[in-house]
């Protein structure tokens, strides 16, 4: 029973870490003017779980190209973009991963200097 319930645990974190990136890669898509469309048809609904899953994808439109992004499993919506909003949601992704980089750097850095021995012993087992 404990492997079943850790099991369960395991994959509620998983679905949760990537409902978290989905709803991350969402909101840069909307801010490069992507326009979202929820698959409110059952024939919507099924022509969206059958494109690609949270990936951005090219697809032939009108003469050029259209990007398109699909999420059956969490918000039942796909999103387009032109060639131009794609190119924003690149530059946006960059900006996300530096600051989501340095956000990280500066946490290690405060956590290093954490003065630990203040707080006493932490047990035979530390």
């Amino acid at each position: 029973m404990p492997v079943v319930l850790a099991a369960l645990v395991a994959t509620a974190g998983c679905t949760a870490m990537r409902r978290e990136g989905a709803m991350q890669q969402e909101r840069l898509l909307a801010a490069a003017g992507f326009q979202m469309k929820f698959a409110n048809t059952p024939a919507l609904a099924s022509q969206a779980s059958e494109m690609p899953q949270r990936r951005v994808v090219p697809v032939p439109a009108d003469g050029g190209v259209r990007y398109v992004y699909a999420d059956s499993q969490f918000c039942n919506c796909i999103y387009a973009g032109s060639e131009q909003a794609y190119d924003r949601y690149q530059r946006l992704v960059v900006q996300s991963d530096i600051a989501a980089e340095n956000e990280e750097a500066a946490t290690e850095e405060e956590e290093a200097q954490m003065d630990w021995g203040a707080w006493g012993g932490w047990g035979p087992w530390w």
